[in-house]
C-alpha cells in the first residue's frame, strides 16, 4: 500500500507540475474578458462592479478581488499569467477539497489520494478547463468546496463546517452565478433525504439558523450594487439558457451532452463504466450511504444542464470532483489489479498532458490561433496611433485582440465602446460598418477576421511601412 501510495503522490506532484508551461500560453477562448475586466475595474475603481468597455458588464466581481491585487503585485503587462495562477490555483484547491471530503467520509487515506488523482486526471480538468482563466475554476473551488464543508458537517454534526460552508457558497456567487446555490441546495437535499442523523442536525433549531445565514450574501450582493442590473443580467442569462430556439437541435444535445460528459471526465469514467458492465466489483462498500449520496447528488445535479437546451459542460465544473469520487469508488473496490490499471492511465494522461502542454497547444497558437491575436495587436496600435480607437466587438477574437492593446497600451486607459458621436478616430469592429467610417484596414485570423474601420482625420494617416 506505501508504494502505491507513493505512486499516486508522485503523480499528482507531476499533474500539479504540468500545469506550469500553460501559465504562458497566448490567449484563448475568450480569456480576453476577464483580462480587460480586471484592467476596466481596477482603473474606474468600481470594486463592486465588473466594467468592459467602459460600461458595467452584469457580472459579479470576485475573481477581480483575486487578480488586480496580484497584478498590482507583480506588474499589469502580465495580468494573463496572474489569471493563469488564480486558475490553476483554484484548480488545485478544488483537487484538496475532493482528497479531504474523501478522508472524512470514508476514513482512508490511500482512497483519498486515490480519489484526488482521479480528479487530477480528468481530461478535461487536466488538459484544458483546469488552467483556462474563466470564472469556472474558481466558481468551482468554492461551490464544490462548499457542497463538501456542508457534506462533512451533516455528517460530523460539525457547526464550525457548516458555517464555512455558507461563506462559500456566498463566495461562489459572487464569483459567477446563483446556480452555486443549485449544486449546494442539491447536495443538503440529498442528505437530508438519505442520512437520518444528517436530517436530525439539519433540522435542529440552531442549524436551521445558520442555514438562513446563507440568504445574506445574495441580499447584500443584490441591495449594495448600485443598480439591479447585475442581478437582472445574471437572471437573465440562467433563463436565456432555458428557451428553446431549435426543436432538431435541442434532441440532438439531449444525446450528445451526455456522450461529450463522458469523453471529457475520461479515463476515469470510461474504466469505471468498464468494470461496472463486467461486474468486476469484488469489495463491499463499507459506506454504502455515503456512496449513494454521491452518485445521487452528481445525478441530480447534471440533470437540469442536460435538459437545458443552452447547455456547456464546463457548467458543471463543480461536480467534476464528485464524479470523480464515484468512478474512484467503483475503480478502487475492484480491488487491486483495477487500482494499477487506472494508475497507469493516469500516468498517461499526466504524460500526454505535458505533450500538450509543452509542444502541441504552442503550435496550434504559433501556427494557427494565439499569437496572431498579439500581432494583430501590435499592427492596430502602430495602425491608429496618435487617434482615438474604439472596440465594438465581443467575439472571442475581437475580446483577446482588446485585451492584448490594452496591456501593450498601458498605462493608458483600456478602449471602450465608441461613442455616439466623435469626429476622427478608429473602431475594432466584425465586419465593414458604414455607421463607423470605412475600412482602414482588414486583419484575417486563421478562419476569422476583425475589421478596423476609421473616420474623419484619422482615415488620412498612412499604413506602417508606407
Amino acid at each position: 500500500m506505501l508504494n502505491k501510495n507513493n505512486s499516486t503522490i508522485w503523480l499528482l506532484l507531476l499533474g500539479a507540475l504540468s500545469f506550469l508551461p500553460t501559465l504562458f500560453f497566448y490567449l484563448t477562448g475568450e480569456e480576453g474578458i476577464y483580462v480587460i475586466t480586471a484592467m476596466e475595474t481596477w482603473q474606474h475603481h468600481a470594486w463592486m462592479q465588473e466594467i468592459m468597455y467602459g460600461v458595467d458588464d452584469g457580472r459579479p466581481p470576485l475573481l477581480n478581488w483575486f487578480t488586480m491585487p496580484l497584478a498590482e503585485l507583480i506588474g499589469w503587462p502580465h495580468l494573463v499569467l496572474v489569471l493563469r495562477l488564480v486558475s490553476v490555483t483554484a484548480t488545485l484547491g478544488t483537487i484538496a477539497w475532493l482528497y479531504w471530503l474523501s478522508r472524512k467520509l470514508f476514513g482512508d487515506k490511500s482512497f483519498a489520494l486515490f480519489a484526488a488523482l482521479t480528479t487530477m486526471a480528468l481530461a478535461d480538468l487536466l488538459l484544458y478547463r483546469g488552467w483556462l482563466s474563466y470564472t469556472d475554476p474558481v466558481f468551482a473551488f468554492f461551490t464544490f468546496g462548499a457542497m463538501a464543508t456542508l457534506w462533512v458537517a451533516g455528517v460530523k454534526h460539525h457547526r464550525g463546517w457548516l458555517l464555512l460552508s455558507i461563506l462559500l457558497v456566498g463566495c461562489a456567487l459572487l464569483t459567477k452565478a446563483y446556480t452555486s446555490y443549485v449544486f449546494y441546495g442539491t447536495t443538503a437535499l440529498v442528505l437530508l433525504l438519505r442520512q437520518r442523523d444528517t436530517r436530525r442536525f439539519f433540522l435542529s433549531p440552531s442549524v436551521l439558523l445558520i442555514f438562513a445565514l446563507a440568504l445574506i450574501v445574495p441580499a447584500a450582493w443584490f441591495f449594495s450594487i448600485p443598480r439591479s442590473e447585475n442581478s437582472a443580467f445574471m437572471l437573465d442569462e440562467i433563463l436565456r439558457k432555458l428557451s428553446i430556439r431549435d426543436a432538431f437541435g435541442y434532441l440532438k444535445n439531449l444525446i450528445g451532452f451526455p456522450l461529450e460528459m463522458f469523453a471529457r471526465l475520461s479515463p476515469a469514467a470510461l474504466l469505471a463504466s468498464y468494470l461496472l458492465l463486467r461486474k468486476r466489483l469484488t469489495i463491499e462498500e463499507a459506506t454504502p450511504v455515503q456512496f449513494s449520496s454521491a452518485v445521487l447528488i452528481a445525478g441530480l445535479c447534471f440533470l437540469p444542464y442536460w435538459l437545458s437546451p443552452q447547455n456547456s459542460v464546463r457548467y458543471l465544473l463543480p461536480i467534476y470532483p464528485v464524479i470523480a469520487l464515484v468512478c474512484a469508488r467503483i475503480i478502487w473496490r475492484a480491488g487491486e489489479s483495477a487500482q494499477k490499471l487506472a494508475l497507469r492511465w493516469y500516468a498517461g494522461v499526466i504524460a500526454f498532458k505535458f505533450v500538450f502542454a509543452l509542444f502541441l497547444f504552442p503550435y496550434y497558437q504559433t501556427h494557427y490561433r494565439g499569437e496572431n491575436f498579439e500581432k494583430a495587436a501590435e499592427a492596430i496600435i502602430e495602425r491608429t496611433r496618435g487617434y482615438p480607437l474604439y472596440v465594438k466587438d465581443t467575439r472571442s477574437i475581437g475580446l483577446d485582440i482588446t485585451a492584448y492593446i490594452d496591456l501593450k497600451r498601458l498605462p493608458d486607459a483600456a478602449i471602450t465602446y465608441p461613442p455616439d458621436q466623435f469626429d476622427s478616430g478608429f473602431v475594432l469592429y466584425w465586419e465593414p460598418s458604414a455607421k463607423y467610417g470605412e475600412v482602414a484596414e482588414r486583419y484575417p485570423l486563421a478562419a476569422d477576421e476583425i475589421y478596423l474601420l476609421c473616420r474623419g482625420a484619422a482615415c488620412n494617416t498612412a499604413r506602417p511601412g508606407q
